[in-house]
């Protein structure tokens, strides 16, 4: 008999909030996160907006000699898992600790290391490169610092799939409680982009949205005036566990993981084709592993990332796994609040979706002013909306061809 995995605890660092709660309450309220870039004087470039973790001080959270040998992004990851952690009521000891691990992933990792230390080797010579910059630069240090933050001693691995990554990384951490590996994982993912280099480099593959003066209308997904994503920073960590190791102790249960796709488009290294076949895929698969019908499915949380092919293509693919049912799901994104969170963006969006079965709120898709013909679905356009969720299905869809798609339900005895 298969082990059925829960989820017990959620962490989040966002531009709406340094926490779930008021993530939670900014999407709800139709809030956007994003704003002019302050991290750095971003005046002379084509893109000056962002979604940055505002007020976000990594020594509010960490020790100050700790903060400095972590990048931003495992900063995220370190106080997104922590949060995680005490949301669950987990106490991970010597008896159990190797029965806790982690599957935190990053799009980047840390280059605004890279950068940095780049520079100085280049102004002040080798001899004075950080002692510390390869464990700070690399992606799978955000999984490794929170393993020795926790104490878990369990599997730890580090996924990368771009923007796809977080969603792999919580499906991978089901896959291995599922297989007995473990019996507590801490899956999510991190990402801190809005460096200069960062934003410049969406830019030139023009990816990013130019809406300068208006930000906070500029992430507008499935909307005929979209003109690209907006880059944001953060992190999201789920805890899961097997359900009897949270009966046992007590925990409560925010819903059950029951559905987990993965396939490549075997395409074009951004661009997804046309129709969206390999989301086709990846929704299918997840709804075979589910045992579930399309016409079970509540609420999409889509990918919807603003820009024109995805959007277009994710629709398709929508209108081909779910034929009629398509157009009678509510779907939103989440990306036109938060933004583009990157290799977060999949942990953050599952957190979403707990949260809609939770607490039967549907959090809109702002922005969406202009109806775009090859997009005519139920986006819930502009207002939250009030709606029975028993089952809730997220895409993640990244660079490379990488399709994710995870399927959570209301948790029934």
């Amino acid at each position: 008999m298969q082990r059925r995995v829960v989820v017990t605890g959620l962490g989040a660092v966002t531009p709406l909030g340094n926490d779930v709660a008021s993530t939670w309450q900014g999407l709800v309220d139709g809030r956007s996160g994003i704003g002019p870039i302050t991290a750095f004087d971003a005046s002379g470039l084509e893109v000056r907006i962002a979604g940055e973790a505002k007020g976000f001080k990594a020594t509010d959270y960490l020790e100050p000699k700790e903060a400095r040998r972590m990048d931003r992004f495992t900063h995220f990851a370190v106080v997104a898992a922590n949060a995680a952690v005490r949301d669950a009521g987990l106490n991970i000891r010597g008896n159990n600790a190797e029965a806790v691990g982690v599957a935190i992933g990053s799009g980047i990792g840390g280059i605004s290391t890279i950068v940095e230390q780049v520079k100085v080797m280049e102004l002040k010579g080798p001899r004075r490169v950080s002692p510390f910059l390869v464990p700070m630069m690399i992606l799978n240090m955000a999984a490794g610092q929170v393993s020795i933050a926790t104490g878990a001693k369990g599997p730890n691995i580090s996924v990368v799939s771009a923007c796809a990554t977080s969603s792999h990384s919580v499906g991978e951490a089901a896959e291995i409680i599922k297989r007995g590996d473990a019996d507590v994982m801490l899956a999510g993912g991190s990402e801190a982009p809005i460096i200069p280099i960062g934003i410049v480099a969406f830019s030139q593959a023009q990816a990013l949205s130019v809406r300068n003066d208006e930000p906070t209308r500029a992430s507008r997904p499935f909307d005929a005036e979209r003109d690209g994503f907006v880059a944001a920073e953060g992190g999201a960590v789920l805890v899961l566990e097997t359900l009897e190791h949270a009966l046992a102790r007590g925990a409560h249960i925010y819903c059950e993981l029951v559905g987990y796709g993965s396939t490549a488009d075997a395409y074009h290294i951004t661009a997804p084709p046309e129709g969206g076949e390999g989301a086709v895929r990846s929704m299918r698969m997840a709804l075979r592993k589910a045992g579930l019908a399309p016409e079970q499915v509540d609420y999409i949380n889509a990918h919807g990332t603003s820009t024109p092919l995805n959007d277009r293509a994710e629709t398709d693919a929508i209108k081909t796994v779910f034929d009629a049912h398509a157009y009678k799901v509510a779907i939103s994104s989440s990306k036109s609040m938060h933004g583009h969170m990157l290799g977060a963006a999949g942990a953050m969006e599952a957190i979403v979706c707990i949260k809609a079965i939770e607490t039967g709120i549907i959090p809109p898709t702002i922005n969406y002013e202009h109806p775009d013909p090859a997009c005519d679905l139920d986006y819930v356009p502009n207002v939250a909306r009030q709606a029975e969720v028993e089952v809730a299905l997220t895409n993640s869809l990244g660079f490379g061809g990488h399709n994710s798609t995870l399927i959570f339900i209301r948790y029934r005895e």
